[in-house]
């Protein structure tokens, strides 16, 4: 089984921010697969869309809590759907990644972003795999909490949406050979800033 969750804040205003971009890679994954999202059982706090793909059973999942509390719903799906940490994706932006790079890891740190320190206290290891979108450092002395609030700008959004899909790439890769996978990822370039 794969269960592949998008982190996010599910509110609104909050569609299109850095901090949402992992749940964008799982929204065009349920697009190109033809998964459609549906509210999960009541524990799991999630929408959840499933199926199987490549011959193999994908579970999407897009908690329905903010991002530092999102380690409830993932531990909630994991139990409910009798998955292993073995089985979990979980795909988060990364402002200590260079801006529109990918990586695809397990057993890494946190590296300070609280959706995925509230995963792995969730679910007691760091033994998960994790893919990493990079959104850049924030510009000078700029809050890091605010800048992954703020929507990618119009000149940043057509590269976003390729890192997205590449993204999307990565992970239909992971179902059946992650090592190819994370090669694939660690082969992306980044393009030159936008200023």
């Amino acid at each position: 089984m794969n269960v592949i969750v998008g982190l996010r804040n599910p509110e609104s205003q909050y569609i299109g921010t850095r901090h949402n971009v992992g749940a964008e890679v799982v929204d065009e994954l349920a697009r190109r697969w033809d998964l459609p999202f549906k509210r999960g059982p009541l524990r799991v706090r999630s929408m959840v869309a499933r199926g199987s793909v490549a011959g193999q059973p994908v579970i999407l999942v897009l908690p329905n809590a903010n991002m530092n509390l999102s380690g409830q719903p993932v531990s909630a799906v994991l139990k409910y759907f009798k998955a292993s940490l073995d089985d979990l994706l979980v795909c988060h932006d990364d402002i200590d990644l260079p801006y529109s790079k990918l990586r695809l890891v397990k057993s890494s740190g946190a590296g300070g972003h609280n959706g995925v320190k509230s995963v792995a206290s969730a679910v007691g290891s760091q033994e998960f795999w994790r893919l990493k979108l990079g959104v850049g450092r924030p510009p000078g002395r700029m809050d890091p909490a605010a800048f992954v609030l703020k929507p990618f700008s119009k000149a940043e959004r057509p590269e976003i949406d390729l890192l997205v899909h590449d993204g999307a790439d990565v992970v239909a890769r992971f179902l059946t050979d992650p090592s190819g996978a994370i090669q694939m990822a660690g082969e992306r370039r980044p393009p030159e800033p936008v200023l």
